[in-house]
């Protein structure tokens, strides 16, 4: 929010959460949308892992979180753009939404992510040959 950077929907799992299902969940916080307005195309084989800067590190709060570890996942919409509702959390994450190109996110997103960003993407591109144009 009330930043000049762009970045996907994104969240921690709950202890009893599979990767799905906490992604399911983060993009009804953070966007509304629900699984009907998706499909599921695939997803990274394995964690894709990123350093904080040392400057975000929050080394007095607990636990102390110095990166993340995530699990992407390509999706397809098959809502409406009016499904999409920023507002659906106590403290909305997002302040605006746009669809742009398969390429363009990766340099938009704030520089220590740029490389989990590439690598997903490029792992994920594939299955985007499998859509019909």
């Amino acid at each position: 929010m009330g930043q000049d950077a762009w970045q996907f929907p994104q969240g921690g799992m709950d202890p009893d959460e599979t990767p799905e299902e906490a992604m399911f969940r983060e993009l009804r916080e953070e966007t509304g949308l629900l699984p009907h307005h998706v499909d599921v195309l695939g997803r990274t084989r394995d964690w894709m892992k990123y350093d904080l800067p040392e400057h975000l590190v929050r080394r007095h709060s607990q636990p102390v979180c110095v990166g993340q570890k995530q699990i992407w996942f390509l999706l397809q919409f098959r809502g409406m753009d009016k499904d999409v509702d920023l507002n659906q959390g106590d403290k909305p994450e997002f302040d605006d939404w746009c669809w742009v190109d398969y390429e363009l996110p990766a340099t938009q997103v704030v520089d220590f992510k740029q490389e989990v960003y590439r690598r997903s993407m490029d792992e994920l591109r594939h299955l985007l040959r499998q859509l019909p144009c």
